[in-house]
């Protein structure tokens, strides 16, 4: 008789934390599956194209025979110079492109890379909660522990901290920050709160790093200030930064950890096993991309903006409570209690697209502090959003399934 085959996976994978958002997705694969339309505002994939010029550049690299060989793991000089001299004109830091800049498939996979540059079983990460779930999940796959702190962007979340710091034992090795955060939108005012940590991490010994995914993408005259721009940061840690937002190049997959030269060293050694470096040709017109489309981040801005203030001002109709985010391309909230009748926020979000045929992110998936929230993506248009809270509004407060939109097909 043959024995069933069973596959013995790696001690790191059953390390992983449960995958919160799996029934989400399954639910919204099988209603795709039978042609509901659903609205999906439940991740932060952007649906605005990316400038035109940098899109002619990439067609034009692309032919180049020159770029279509293997690329450098680190990025080329000229990218990585770009984004020195971009860091300089926007926030007044110095970078070395040579030693404190990295090209990145993308930040995520950058910092998952970092946490293996930096930790292994016996090493403990701090991150707050609630979390974006890769700052949980690298550090997990790196074989090193997480204690999490309830999130804020005050001193009374450094002092939280700074108390795990000293009495944990052996002490945590790495901070791991994110501001503007994802998926609170939380914010910090100026470069104050970074030279506290800056402190705090000269004087604990730890890392840190800063995930500064949403670090163009602003509102209100709200500029949000780099880790970097604080005294010593170079010291003690390593920023990352995307073109995914700004530029709206997610699919691109490319971005850059900067900082402290030996963490930047230490990545580059893990990226040179790993990769051989992002295509070419999208190098190359990434910076077009920084020397040209200021104006378009700045146009992309007041789209968010707008989306912000039209799902804003819908929620609180409905009674939830939601302050409006200063930066990022989301809106956190509390579902109002009579709306959650008992449920947690995975089963409410179950709930909503089954009845309203709207996809949010539940809360509880990004740490047990998001629970009794949930997370709404300013991906869709002015015009679908009003349609998503209308067709929340009469699944929630009346009882009333939302007319099926299965063969309504809503242009973008």
């Amino acid at each position: 008789m043959t024995e069933e085959w069973t596959l013995n996976v790696a001690d790191r994978l059953r390390r992983l934390p449960p995958y919160l958002f799996g029934r989400i997705n399954k639910m919204k694969y099988e209603k795709r599956r039978a042609d509901v339309d659903i609205i999906d505002l439940g991740m932060g994939n952007p649906m605005d194209p990316t400038p035109d010029a940098v899109v002619e550049k990439l067609c034009e690299a692309a032919r180049d025979a020159r770029n279509q060989r293997y690329s450098a793991s680190i990025g080329i000089y000229n990218l990585r110079r770009d984004l020195a001299q971009l860091y300089e004109r926007v926030y007044d830091v110095s970078l070395d492109p040579e030693k404190e800049v990295i090209a990145t498939i993308g930040s995520k996979e950058g910092f998952s890379h970092m946490c293996l540059a930096l930790m292994g079983p016996g090493d403990t990460a701090v991150v707050g909660d609630p979390y974006f779930p890769i700052h949980v999940y690298g550090v997990a796959l790196a074989g090193a522990n997480v204690i999490n702190v309830a999130m804020g962007n005050d001193q009374a979340f450094l002092d939280r901290i700074r108390y795990v710091v000293e009495h944990l034992y052996p002490k945590p090795k790495v901070l791991i920050l994110n501001y503007p955060h994802n998926p609170t939108a939380s914010t910090v005012d100026d470069v104050s709160f970074y030279e506290a940590v800056v402190d705090l991490a000269k004087h604990s010994g730890i890392y840190v790093i800063h995930d500064f995914a949403y670090w163009r993408t602003c509102f209100d005259d709200y500029k949000a200030p780099s880790f970097l721009q604080a005294r010593g940061a170079k010291d003690v840690g390593v920023e990352f930064v995307t073109m995914s937002k700004p530029y709206n190049m997610a699919g691109w997959r490319i971005g850059f950890c900067v900082g402290n030269a030996e963490m930047v060293r230490a990545l580059s050694t893990i990226k040179g096993y790993y990769d051989y470096g992002i295509f070419q040709a999208i190098q190359i017109a990434s910076i077009i991309a920084m020397r040209e489309c200021e104006g378009d981040i700045a146009a992309q801005n007041r789209i968010y903006q707008a989306r912000r203030d039209v799902v804003v001002d819908g929620l609180r109709k409905l009674g939830w409570q939601v302050d409006p985010p200063r930066a990022g391309m989301f809106v956190w909230a509390r579902v109002a209690e009579e709306h959650l009748a008992g449920q947690g926020s995975i089963d409410f979000s179950l709930r909503l697209m089954d009845e309203a045929e709207v996809s949010l992110a539940p809360g509880r998936a990004f740490g047990e502090n998001g629970e009794g929230c949930v997370r709404i993506a300013l991906v869709e248009n002015e015009q679908r959003l009003r349609q998503a809270i209308r067709q929340m509004d009469r699944a929630l407060n009346k009882g009333i399934k939302a007319p099926s939109a299965s063969k309504r097909k809503t242009k973008k």
